[in-house]
C-alpha cells in the first residue's frame, strides 16, 4: 500500500468536519429493493477578485440505483437550521430527474426540486458541499500511484427498519484497475452505500495531509442494485465496485452547465439554478 502519513483518525474527523453534511440517504419507497447515498456537489464556474463565486448544484449519485418513480429521501437533524416537519421527503418520478452523465456510471439531480420540496415544507437545506477545490483532479489523481490506497467511504448503510440509514465512515482501500486507468475499490461495502463519495488523504510534508474526493462509488460488478452490496473486507467473495472518478465528473458536468448556459442544454439542466456565494 502507499505509504500514508496521516492517520485514519485524522482523516476521518476531516471528512465528518467538512463534509458530513453533503449526504443524503434514499430508497425506493414502500419498501422497494433499492438503497443508496447521493450527495450535494458544486460544479465552480466563475470567481472574481473578490472571491465571489458563481457555481452550480447538483446531487450526485450511481445512476443505476435511480430507476423508479416513487423514492424516499430520508432526513437527519443538522440539514437544516429549522426544524423539519417530517423524517423524509418523497419525491415522485424520481427517474425523470436524474441526468447521466456519459458511460461514467453517474447520474446527476438538478437541486432546484429539493429546494423547492424544502421551501413548500417552510424550512431551508444546511448541507455541506463537495466543492471544485475538493474534488479530485487530474493531478491529484496522479498522485495515487499503482499501488493500493487507504480510502473512506461516506455513506448510509440500512438499518433493521429500513428507514434507519445511520451515516458512517467505510475505511478500506482503492486500487488501480487496469481499465483506462480507473479504480476499484478493495473491502467491505454495506447495503445503501453506494453511490456515496470515496475519500483519498494526499501526502503532503510530515503528517499533513489533503483531504480529496476521489468520485463516486458505484454498485459492484456482479452484485444485485437492491441486495448486500459487498463481501467482507479482503475475502475476495463480493462484488468488485468501481469508483467514478472526478476528473470524469467534473468534465462531463461542466458539459451540462456550459449547454444549459448557451440554451442549448436538455430540459432537466435548463432548470437548475445559479448560486452565488463565497467558497
Amino acid at each position: 500500500m502507499s505509504e500514508q502519513t496521516a492517520d485514519h483518525g485524522s482523516i476521518i474527523d476531516a471528512i465528518v468536519s467538512n463534509s458530513g453534511r453533503c449526504t443524503l440517504p434514499y430508497q425506493q419507497a414502500h419498501r422497494g429493493a433499492a438503497f443508496g447515498t447521493a450527495f450535494w456537489f458544486n460544479d465552480l464556474l466563475s470567481e472574481d477578485d473578490d472571491g465571489n463565486a458563481t457555481y452550480r448544484q447538483y446531487l450526485l449519485t450511481a445512476g443505476a440505483l435511480t430507476r423508479y418513480d416513487l423514492a424516499e429521501i430520508r432526513l437527519r437533524p443538522g440539514l437544516s437550521e429549522s426544524a423539519m416537519s417530517a423524517g423524509a421527503l418523497m419525491m415522485l418520478r424520481f427517474q425523470e430527474g436524474w441526468i447521466p452523465l456519459g458511460d461514467s456510471g453517474v447520474s446527476v439531480l438538478p437541486t432546484d426540486v429539493l429546494h423547492a420540496l424544502a421551501r413548500r415544507k417552510k424550512w431551508a437545506w444546511a448541507t455541506d458541499e463537495i466543492t471544485d477545490g475538493m474534488a479530485a483532479t487530474a493531478e491529484d489523481i496522479a498522485r495515487l500511484g499503482d499501488a493500493p490506497v487507504a480510502a473512506y467511504v461516506l455513506g448510509h448503510d440500512v438499518g433493521p427498519d429500513r428507514t434507519q440509514r445511520e451515516q458512517a465512515v467505510i475505511v478500506g482501500k482503492v486500487v488501480r484497475s487496469g481499465d483506462h486507468g480507473g479504480f476499484v475499490w478493495d473491502g467491505r461495502v454495506p447495503q445503501g452505500c453506494a453511490g456515496a463519495p470515496v475519500f483519498v488523504g494526499l501526502q503532503l510534508e510530515g503528517r499533513r495531509f489533503k483531504l480529496v474526493c476521489l468520485g463516486v462509488l458505484l454498485p459492484g460488478e456482479g452484485g444485485s442494485e437492491g441486495g448486500s452490496e459487498g463481501g467482507n473486507e479482503g475475502d475476495g467473495d463480493g462484488p468488485r465496485h468501481p469508483v467514478a472518478t472526478f476528473d470524469r465528473i467534473r468534465t462531463a458536468v461542466r458539459g451540462l452547465s456550459e449547454a444549459s448556459a448557451s440554451g442549448a442544454g436538455t430540459a432537466p439542466a435548463a432548470k437548475s439554478r445559479w448560486w452565488h456565494g463565497r467558497r
